[in-house]
């Protein structure tokens, strides 16, 4: 029997739930409200984001950028990279969006191929189904 879109939705809330229990969900949360209460790094992270959308809107515009506005930005890099809550914020981002991409690739492996029986359907080497491709 088909699935509904109500179904879906049910099981879609109920994965969000599972989700929200994993450790690296936890973890991302907590480095997000360690930065949020660090003065230092909400400033080092403003200032890099205001500097990364100032030279887009630069090189937009036609006029390059300059080496003393390089070399800034590579001083504000350097001092994200060594600020411990930006360290630790930064590795539990690539945790939460590795687990991200390990559900979809899950789901994906049934959208893109019909699945017998409700077993995923196997793809070539690489993992790359045959079948047409779903972004999520």
């Amino acid at each position: 029997m088909p699935a509904d879109t109500q179904q879906i939705l049910k099981a879609a809330e109920d994965l969000g739930k599972l989700v929200s229990q994993h450790p690296a969900v936890e973890r991302y949360r907590e480095s997000q409200k360690a930065i949020a209460g660090d003065p230092e790094a909400g400033r080092l992270l403003n200032e890099f984001n205001r500097q990364i959308l100032t030279l887009a809107r630069q090189e937009e515009s036609g006029m390059p950028v300059t080496d003393a506005q390089r070399r800034q930005l590579e001083s504000l890099q350097t001092q994200l990279a060594s600020h411990i809550k930006i360290k630790a914020l930064n590795l539990a981002q690539v945790e939460f969006v590795d687990l991200m991409r390990k559900i979809s690739d899950s789901i994906r492996r049934y959208v893109s191929e019909a699945p017998d029986q409700g077993q995923p359907p196997h793809s070539p080497a690489g993992g790359q189904g045959t079948g047409p491709r779903l972004v999520i």
